[in-house]
Parts: C-alpha cells; sequence; structure tokens
C-alpha cells in the first residue's frame, strides 16, 4: 500500500462512523459558502448525502487501482454534467470537504492527513473534469420517451424509453435517470438490453418502502412520459477476448444487466456456455423468468436456475442465491457477473472468494435507493 493510500484509509476510520453528520455538515458548508449550488441539489437529500459518501469512499479504496480510479472519476465527472457542474464548482467541494474532514476528526486531524487528502482530491478533481470535458460533445442529458410500461407482480414495473438523441452505451452498462413526477431526483438503473438499432432501451424497476423515484416509476409512469436520462456509467460489460464460460447470479431487478449480457452473447456466442442464476423471495418476484426460459429453449448453451429464498413450496431451488450457486460448482475457471442488492452482492462476492475465484474474473453492481 502506498504511502498515500495508508493515509487517506487510516485519516477515514477517522470520521467513519460519524458518516451522516459529516455529510449533513458538509453541505451546510458547501450551501452556506455558496447558495446558488442549492438549486442543483433535490429537496429531498437523504439520498444525495449518502451518495457523496459512497463516492469519497469508493475513490479512496481505490487509490491504489489507478486504472479502476481514473474510469471511475472520468465516469463520475460525464454523470455530473446533468447536474450543470462548472471546473469552478470544484475548489468550492473541495474547501467544505476539507474543513468538514477536519472538524470531525478532531485533535487527531494531522497536518499528513491534511495533505494527503488536498492532494487526493486535486487528483479527483482533475479527472473528473477531464471526464466531463471530453464529452463535451455530447448532452449533459438526454430526453426519452417512455414507450411501453408494465407491470410485473406486487411491486415490479418494466418499460421501454427511446431517447430523442442517439444514446450510446453497452451491455451491462447502467446510467440515472430523472422522471417528472420527482424532479432532481436522479436514480441509478441499468438498461436491460443491449444497443439496438431503434434506440430503445428497457429498465426493470422495484419500488422500494421509501423510494421516491422507485415508486414513482413503478406506480405513476405511463407511455408518452418524458424522462432524462444521463451518461452511461460502469465496467460489467463483456471481454469478448475471453473464452472462458460464464456466471450469471442475479438478484431481483439485478437481472437487468445480466439480460443486457444475454442479448449480445445472442449475437455472437457459440463456445462459451452460460450458467444464469435468477434469485427472489418467492416465486411472484421471478418476474421474467418465462423470458429468460424462452431464451434457454433457443440457445443450447444457456441454462437458467430461478431460486426462491422464502417459498417452502416451490418446487425448483430453494435457498440463499450465493449457497446455491457454491452447490453447482466448482466455478474456478469462469467469468462472473453478478448485480443485485448490496447485500446480496457482498454475500456472494464472499461465497466466490472462499470458492477461489479469482477477483479479477468477477464484474459486479450493487443498486439500492437508500
Amino acid at each position: 500500500m502506498s504511502d498515500l493510500a495508508r493515509l487517506l484509509k487510516e485519516s477515514w476510520t477517522l470520521v467513519e462512523e460519524q458518516q451522516d453528520r459529516l455529510a449533513s455538515y458538509f453541505y451546510a458548508k458547501l450551501f452556506l459558502s455558496n447558495p446558488q449550488l442549492r438549486d442543483l441539489f433535490p429537496v429531498q437529500m437523504d439520498v444525495q448525502r449518502a451518495r457523496l459518501l459512497n463516492a469519497v469512499v469508493t475513490a479512496v479504496q481505490s487509490v491504489d487501482d489507478p486504472e479502476r480510479l481514473n474510469e471511475y472519476l472520468r465516469a463520475l465527472g460525464r454523470d455530473h454534467r446533468k447536474f450543470h457542474v462548472s471546473s469552478e464548482h470544484y475548489d468550492v467541494v473541495g474547501g467544505a470537504l476539507m474543513d468538514s474532514l477536519r472538524t470531525f476528526a478532531g485533535e487527531y486531524w494531522t497536518p499528513e492527513f491534511d495533505q494527503a487528502w488536498r492532494d487526493a482530491y486535486g487528483v479527483i478533481a482533475e479527472k473528473m473534469i477531464t471526464g466531463a470535458e471530453t464529452d463535451r460533445d455530447q448532452p449533459p442529458y438526454w430526453h426519452a420517451e417512455v414507450l411501453q410500461h408494465e407491470r410485473r407482480g406486487r411491486d415490479i414495473a418494466v418499460f421501454t424509453v427511446r431517447p430523442l438523441q442517439e444514446l450510446l452505451f453497452r451491455a451491462g452498462q447502467y446510467l440515472s435517470l430523472e422522471c417528472r413526477y420527482q424532479p432532481r431526483l436522479w436514480r441509478t438503473y441499468s438498461m436491460a438490453n443491449a444497443p439496438r438499432k431503434d434506440g430503445t432501451i428497457d429498465f426493470h424497476v422495484r419500488a422500494l418502502g421509501a423510494g421516491w423515484v422507485s415508486s414513482a416509476l413503478v406506480r405513476r409512469l405511463k407511455a408518452g412520459d418524458m424522462l432524462r436520462l444521463a451518461a452511461p456509467m460502469g465496467s460489467m460489460t463483456l471481454d469478448r477476448r475471453s473464452t472462458r464460460d460464464i456466471v450469471c447470479v442475479a438478484g431481483g431487478t439485478g437481472l437487468a444487466p445480466i439480460k443486457a449480457l444475454l442479448e449480445e452473447l445472442t449475437r455472437y456466442n457459440r463456445t462459451r456456455w452460460v450458467h444464469v442464476f435468477f434469485g427472489s423471495r418467492d416465486r411472484d418476484d421471478l418476474y421474467d423468468l418465462e423470458c429468460l426460459n424462452r431464451l434457454a429453449a433457443r440457445y443450447p448453451w444457456l441454462s437458467v436456475v430461478p431460486v426462491c429464498s422464502e417459498d417452502p413450496d416451490y418446487p425448483g431451488e430453494q435457498g440463499n442465491l450465493n449457497e446455491v450457486v457454491a452447490r453447482y460448482g466448482p466455478w474456478q475457471n469462469h467469468d462472473f457477473f453478478v448485480c443485485g442488492g448490496p447485500s446480496m452482492v457482498r454475500t456472494t462476492l464472499r461465497t466466490l472468494a472462499e470458492l477461489q475465484v479469482p477477483p479479477a474474473r468477477v464484474r459486479y453492481d450493487a443498486f439500492a435507493e437508500s
């Protein structure tokens, strides 16, 4: 570990248990120093506070992985164009962040910690600005019309949109979107298809209990509505150079990017076996199993294993998704794609480590609205 990484991680432990208070203080400082910035953010700030901290932690944890850090920060800079962020805003944000860290670390904050965060934030800001600048030939966001909207089960919807301008992305990526029912609240969702000639994009959304946006997308969105879509992000994409067989692990609507990867594979794959484990609480939540079974019937290289964790009468596999995946191994020579809620992704990654699957062969995304 480099000295910079050590100092960043060591200093973060001083404030880690006060994350929520630190984030509230940060935004208070930010808006007091530049009140105009408040208009860039939603009225409800709870999720935004969490996202700031997630971004900070991701950057800190990636400082010894320059390639991953560079890709993440450039994509983050492109994504933040939707907020109309300019290069001048980064100085204001940096000042508020440094003041917040000093305040909550208190007497334990050292000049070495201060310099480490100044250096790290300088790199973060530079790469985000570069990412935004290289994306100037694209709009800050795309307007898209909802073409179809279908309810699936209790709290899931599948809908299709068409951007009014060409939006380039890769199967397995995600983007943040905004709907008119909750203006200035952007939430992250994966595209559920590979790029198509007609430009249409599918999304799978579950309405969360306290989810402002997810509830609107499931219960209020309808054909004809307009959405705003931000720049695509994420690296959970296929490596066509790999000849290894593939295992996809999807929890709930984490199936969306897996569906996109499968759609891409149907266009060229002939030699790689693909195993999909699709997990849910009960059979009613296996909202897209019929489509997966049709694909498996059409493509002999694809197998689908549905799993229910809380349905004792389900005739198929039962139990936690990660445990079922482990039973079907060994998997040391496979490429893995994992997507679902944070808890499901963590347990699956832990299981794969125990099964001695090399980390470099595991790509994953974890989403939660709060």
